[in-house]
């Protein structure tokens, strides 16, 4: 199948006269050859379960079921989409299942049927980090992840320890996947575009993740709220006295969050739950 063949997403939405909106985080990818890179970055997806939020008119949809994903399971929140991709269904023979409603609420694991499914999507900015922490923390529906964001979200995610992208979402991420960023997408190729350029970032289960992401959060959030300051004293929103767990965890109590990688956090986080 070729989506070539299709009408063109522009004149899509022409026809039904859409726009995007702006509180939802919309900003339309039209271009094939773009949306066919991201299907590629995910790698051999043919005949598996995909997950995609946010497809708005379609574009990667188009691109994803071309490449053969099956099934593919799209999560819409803008209903005024839904007649640009309900024709697709039969276009794909019936591999696309369209669900209405907001992916935050959604229930990956019924949606996946039980089996592993990867997430490719070119993420609404507006929640793109919760969801992203959403699937991080989730149980063994998730693949891999294949997912576009705002280029300084993309770099924090993949960032290490001492630069200034370095910060607790790059600890949360890399904590469950090895995470890479794969190419960046200019502002003037979305349909209106945004302030900033996009990236694709591709997650990939790591061997050893940590087993309890909300104990992480918690670290990362005391550890990072204060990024400035010495950790004996960031860490005092979680404990009175943050030295003990330091010394234990091997870390300088004149340490600051953005020096620790992420075994340093976990012995952190450990401490912290045998203490708690």
């Amino acid at each position: 199948m070729n989506a070539d063949d299709l009408p063109t997403l522009r004149d899509e939405l022409e026809a039904h006269g859409l726009w995007a909106n702006k509180g939802l985080g919309q900003h339309f990818l039209l271009d094939l050859n773009i949306t066919r890179r991201i299907a590629r970055a995910a790698g051999d997806i043919a005949g598996k379960p995909v997950i995609e939020v946010g497809p708005g008119p379609g574009g990667l949809t188009r691109a994803l079921l071309e490449a053969g994903a099956d099934p593919l399971i799209v999560i819409e929140k803008d209903e005024r989409f839904l007649p640009l991709l309900e024709p697709l269904i039969e276009w794909s023979g019936g591999r696309l299942r369209i669900v209405q409603g907001d992916a935050l609420d959604a229930d990956e694991t019924a949606l996946a049927g039980g089996k592993r499914a990867a997430v490719i999507s070119n993420l609404p900015y507006n929640v793109g980090t919760p969801l992203l922490v959403k699937w991080l923390k989730a149980d063994a529906w998730r693949g891999d992840m294949t997912l576009m964001f705002q280029k300084e979200v993309a770099q924090r995610i993949v960032a290490k320890p001492g630069s200034d992208a370095y910060g607790r979402l790059a600890v949360l991420a890399q904590a469950r996947c090895e995470c890479r960023l794969e190419f960046t997408v200019p502002a003037r190729a979305f349909t209106p575009p945004p302030k900033i350029a996009s990236a694709i970032v591709r997650l990939t289960d790591r061997a050893d993740p940590y087993p309890d992401l909300s104990a992480l959060e918690r670290v990362t959030a005391a550890a990072f709220g204060q990024r400035r300051k010495m950790l004996r004293a960031a860490l005092r929103s979680l404990t009175p006295d943050a030295e003990p767990l330091l010394r234990a965890a091997g870390i300088e109590p004149t340490a600051r969050a953005e020096e620790i990688d992420q075994a340093g956090f976990r012995r952190l986080t450990d401490a912290w739950r045998t203490k708690a």
